[in-house]
């Protein structure tokens, strides 16, 4: 293939870093098999040699090899020229939205499917925004200052993945919101001064839906259980619902009534203790002002 008399170079691993399949993913494993397997049988039913396959979808032998045995995601581009190339008539298009699940890490997936279910989410966090109230140029600067650094494609991956979550929020019927959040959280430059307000301007958008409320607790208010870390609790529809928090059973989600009520308990007396929702909508605009 060539673009103006010159040959067009094909795309290499080197050119989509971070689209790896997770070796511990056995769900994702399975998914980009299957994918990769259909591919190679409609390439070959057409009689096209992986050569002549890639250079007509613009990618590397080497590529083309790796996504057919199952060993590399292919992007939605891949798959849409892979489908129009093939004649496969939209079916191999129609597989991206699974493929596109697979490049989220599987605990960030299993999280997204108890959000997806939830009908109320309590959240109280100490140090950083929910995921769910992040900006994405505010989640890149929170993730890019993991160490070791991340290497930029599981950047990409998880701030991706982060703000796939954000779809709970078009639901209907409408979850319920409650955000509690650290004045330090909001006073914290995260990716300097435009970011930061950006982030701000996001949470006075985000506090007008009725569905959602955002509450500030005062660095000076310190007499209450969240000082031991973040709490967390979903509750679903069938009554049954899932929590964490930082120092209470050793981190890990509970799903026990006596363990949950525990949460509740400490919830809501940090919910009590923060401004309300009015001032706090009051608190945000003023350091809008301020940046």
């Amino acid at each position: 293939m060539s673009v103006d008399g010159e040959t067009e170079r094909l795309k290499t691993e080197a050119d989509e870093p971070g689209w790896e399949v997770d070796p511990d993913d056995e769900w994702g494993l399975a998914v980009i098999a299957t994918v990769g397997r259909q591919l190679r049988l409609r390439r070959e039913a057409v009689g096209m040699r992986v050569a002549d396959f890639g250079r007509a979808v613009g990618y590397g032998e080497d590529m083309v090899r790796k996504i057919e045995s199952g060993k590399r995601i292919p992007q939605p581009g891949y798959l849409d020229k892979g489908d129009e190339v093939l004649g496969a008539g939209g079916l191999i298009s129609a597989m991206k939205e699974d493929v596109e699940k697979v490049r989220y890490p599987k605990q960030v997936r299993d999280l997204a499917q108890l959000e997806a279910r939830a009908v109320e989410l309590l959240s109280y966090g100490n140090h950083n925004l929910h995921g769910l109230l992040q900006t994405e140029e505010y989640a890149w600067a929170l993730l890019r200052t993991r160490r070791p650094v991340p290497p930029e494609g599981q950047l990409e991956q998880a701030v991706a993945a982060r703000m796939a979550r954000k779809v709970i929020y078009e639901r209907s019927p409408a979850a319920e919101f409650s955000f509690v959040l650290e004045e330090t959280t909001l006073r914290r430059p995260v990716g300097g001064k435009m970011v930061w307000r950006r982030q701000l301007e996001h949470l006075l958008e985000m506090a007008q839906l009725r569905n959602v409320e955002i509450q500030v607790m005062p660095m000076d208010r310190w007499d209450h259980p969240g000082m031991g870390g973040r709490v967390q609790v979903l509750k679903f529809g069938d009554g049954s619902a899932v929590g964490r928090m930082d120092d209470e059973f050793n981190g890990r989600p509970v799903h026990d009534p006596r363990q949950l009520r525990i949460l509740e308990l400490r919830y809501g007396i940090i919910r009590a203790e923060a401004l309300t929702a009015r001032e706090s909508l009051s608190f945000v605009e003023q350091l809008v002002g301020e940046t």
